[in-house]
């Protein structure tokens, strides 16, 4: 831990909160409350940036570490900011990405706590989940006064971690009771709908409202049985008291962050809470957000999604590219990756967002390379700004933070629009996204998929957003498709119900909601030494 960070009450000092406005958790964090948000002495008067990228490659293009940098970039250049971030998965830190909290002299801190346990979110958000799990299996037990369709019980369990052993499990074995030997699954905590309705909750009464809806399974009359019927409302909400209050913490130089849920991009809405931005946005004039992986999954999901809920339009989005970035999507060829960032800049401007790109420097990198991306930007009408956060921290990111304030004030209230409208149908929204942001020719929907979308629009659930789970290492929904590919199908194999998180999940391909860990994982060179310091995350 850097011995240069500042006790959790000096971060709260800077922006101006007194000691009843936050519980603290140890010295460097600290949970703000709810109350914040109906504070007059707060009022709204930030600027949201929105931080997504170009394709990545497997180890990622460093978009959290830009994401940070631009936060101390912009404190740097005399501007008061705050970086809202997502809370890491034990999933990828164990296995194969590593810690997600930033890195080198850009990371929120403390960085080896964040990417661990942290505050005991992600463990009270698993509690939540499979408390409603054993509910239900209770409920069959004991006599199934509500009719439940064992085989058409939809909600599974949920674990913070990659164990490809638990996708398929069978529960309930030797039972005599009804759901005896009956088939379901873990997902990881991060694709839980307990994780997206505490992302996406705008206060407790929402969250309970979100809760109350959540659809776990259908009676043998077709009806749709939810977490109300169950009875489990109040007790998941008592285990999540304390976990939809955001994380106040730090950056590597003192700058405010807020950290706080942690839905994954690929298979969720994939950005910090709405909670946490809307108290950036009374604390600083600039509101540095992350939104996972590339702009067509977690840039989309926030205009699409998070938006709508939130109300908070982004006033620019800035783009992260990198030289291997292009080149893994040019097959090793940085001039053929164009079309890839030239695709994700069209996509942004989809949505009526101005665009700035981000290069992120790596140490391979070679100086010309930079200025061919540069040109490319040129010909495009992009600014763009070459990122040194990892290695220089804010000063890194000082050029960078200087292009999104003069692009914010020449334009100071653009036209942030979704791609679609709620009243166009399932398959309208989800080709809407497919043709305009992926860049798609067409759409199939599989019989199944196409069977549980008229269902929803039977239940009532047609007004939904649309929340499509697909590869994050291609614009397509096959992973060894690069570029920027014109004339193909996107392919929609199953689609599943997520009433509480306000959302329908369209699954392109074939995703998992449980990884596995690699050959090799992370989790093999992580370790305590003597002092107790955690080491190799």
């Amino acid at each position: 831990m850097p011995s240069s960070l500042l006790p959790i009450h000096e971060i709260a000092q800077k922006l101006k909160l007194n000691p009843a406005q936050y519980e603290t958790i140890g010295a460097y964090g600290a949970k703000l409350k709810l109350d914040l948000l109906n504070n007059p002495a707060f009022p709204v008067r930030g600027k949201l940036i929105l931080v997504t990228a170009t394709t990545p490659t497997v180890s990622g293009e460093g978009k959290t570490v830009v994401s940070i940098g631009l936060a101390q970039g912009l404190e740097r250049i005399g501007r008061k900011s705050i970086v809202t971030s997502r809370e890491p998965s034990l999933g990828p830190v164990f296995g194969l990405k590593g810690g997600a909290a930033g890195g080198g002299l850009s990371q929120v801190e403390p960085s080896q706590k964040i990417n661990l346990h942290f505050h005991g979110d992600f463990h009270a958000i698993t509690a939540a989940h499979n408390l409603l799990a054993a509910m239900i299996d209770a409920l069959l037990f004991h006599g199934n006064s509500l009719d439940l369709d064992p085989a058409q019980i939809s909600w599974p369990r949920a674990l913070d971690a990659n164990d490809r052993a638990l996708r398929r499990i069978v529960v309930a074995v030797g039972s005599k009771g009804e759901g005896a030997n009956r088939e379901t699954g873990f997902v990881i905590t991060a694709a839980s709908e307990i994780m997206a309705i505490l992302g996406l909750a705008t206060g407790r009464a929402d969250l309970r409202r979100r809760i109350d809806s959540i659809v776990i399974g259908v009676s043998r009359q077709g009806r749709p049985i939810t977490a109300t019927d169950i009875g489990t409302t109040g007790a998941m909400m008592a285990l999540l008291a304390d976990a939809i209050l955001p994380n106040l913490v730090q950056t590597t130089e003192g700058t405010p962050a807020l950290v706080h849920t942690g839905p994954f991009a690929n298979i969720a809405h994939g950005t910090s809470s709405i909670l946490s931005q809307r108290m950036a946005l009374r604390l600083a004039n600039y509101v540095v957000n992350e939104a996972g992986f590339a702009s067509e999954l977690g840039a989309e999901k926030y205009f699409d999604i998070v938006m709508r809920s939130s109300g908070i339009p982004p006033s620019v989005a800035v783009l992260v590219t990198s030289v291997q970035s292009l080149r893994g999507q040019g097959n090793g060829s940085l001039n053929q990756g164009f079309p890839n960032l030239a695709r994700h800049i069209a996509s942004l401007r989809n949505f009526g967002v101005p665009v700035v790109v981000a290069i992120n420097y790596f140490p391979a990198d070679k100086p010309d390379e930079h200025e061919q991306i540069a040109a490319e930007c040129a010909r495009l009408s992009v600014p763009c700004a070459v990122v040194e956060a990892f290695a220089k921290g804010g000063a890194g990111a000082a050029a960078l933070a200087k292009t999104v304030v003069e692009v914010i004030d020449a334009n100071p209230a653009p036209d942030v629009h979704p791609v679609y409208a709620l009243d166009q149908s399932f398959e309208e929204k989800i080709t809407a996204v497919a043709t305009r942001v992926y860049g798609a020719a067409s759409v199939f929907f599989s019989p199944q998929a196409r069977a549980k979308l008229d269902r929803y629009t039977e239940w009532g659930f047609a007004a939904l957003p649309v929340c499509i789970a697909k590869t994050q290492y291609s614009l397509t929904d096959n992973p060894k498709i690069f570029g920027a590919p014109t004339g193909w199908t996107l392919n929609i194999t199953d689609a599943s119900l997520s009433a509480g998180a306000g959302f329908i999940v369209a699954v392109a391909g074939n995703m998992m909601l449980m990884p596995g860990l690699p050959s090799k994982p992370r989790a093999l060179s992580i370790d305590v030494d003597e002092d107790g310091t955690i080491v190799g995350v």
